[in-house]
């Protein structure tokens, strides 16, 4: 188990196998999938419920719903940013109280495919495809978390052009537009990277306390 991490300001990462949710809305939920996606379905809903129940008590029992583009939201709360990614029975999940964020975990496979290591690494992809072929693969699948977490966040997903996002071979940090994003390189064996928007502004005070506070003083 990894986390949970505070990787930013209130942006909160946890991953490993999890426990299967037991929520009502998740068990119905689950009801309708086809059984290889039943587990792997309430396992990334229980990992996520565990972060809440630990960081945002409140929100642990929200009803997590897809939105209109399919990225899961809790109700109730339309500020919080969450994200679950699921690969080979581990899953990882992400939580933000007030901005959106994403996050992708990433099992690397034994080699990497020339072309997607072309297509996702462009610039830098010789020198990646020079490497040894397990560890070409792992550096391939490092810089795939973070394309994946960057729209995820953004809630675009393909349209987001995500090959397009340049990430440097080993680079823990970077941005893309207004997000940001981190690649847990120090703390994860697995490639598992996490993006996130900017944070929250503070909110401007009314205009009747502005007033008020502008208002002269009178004397007795």
């Amino acid at each position: 188990m990894i986390g949970p991490l505070e990787v930013a300001d209130g942006v909160w990462v946890l991953a490993g196998a999890g426990r299967l949710s037991t929520h009502p809305d998740d068990l119905r939920r689950s009801a309708a999938l086809p059984p290889w996606r039943t587990e792997r379905f309430l396992r990334g809903r229980g990992l996520l419920r565990g972060l809440l129940h630990t960081v945002a008590p409140p929100m642990a029992e929200a009803v997590i719903a897809p939105d209109g583009r399919g990225q899961p939201r809790l109700a109730g709360f339309p500020r919080a940013g969450i994200s679950i990614s699921h690969s080979d029975g581990a899953a990882a999940c992400a939580f933000a109280p007030g901005r959106p964020t994403g996050v992708d975990l990433q099992h690397p496979s034994e080699s990497a495919g020339r072309v997607l290591a072309r297509r996702l690494l462009r610039s830098h992809a010789p020198r990646v495809l020079a490497l040894p072929p397990a560890r070409a693969a792992r550096e391939v699948a490092w810089v795939w978390t973070t394309h994946e977490a960057c729209v995820k966040a953004a809630g675009t997903g393909l349209a987001g052009r995500p090959w397009e996002i340049d990430v440097p071979p080993g680079r823990r940090t970077g941005h893309w537009g207004t997000y940001r994003w981190i690649s847990l390189r120090d703390v994860s064996d697995t490639p598992l990277s996490c993006a996130f928007g900017p944070p929250p502004l503070p909110a401007r005070p009314s205009a009747a306390n502005t007033d008020h506070a502008h208002a002269p003083s009178r004397k007795a």
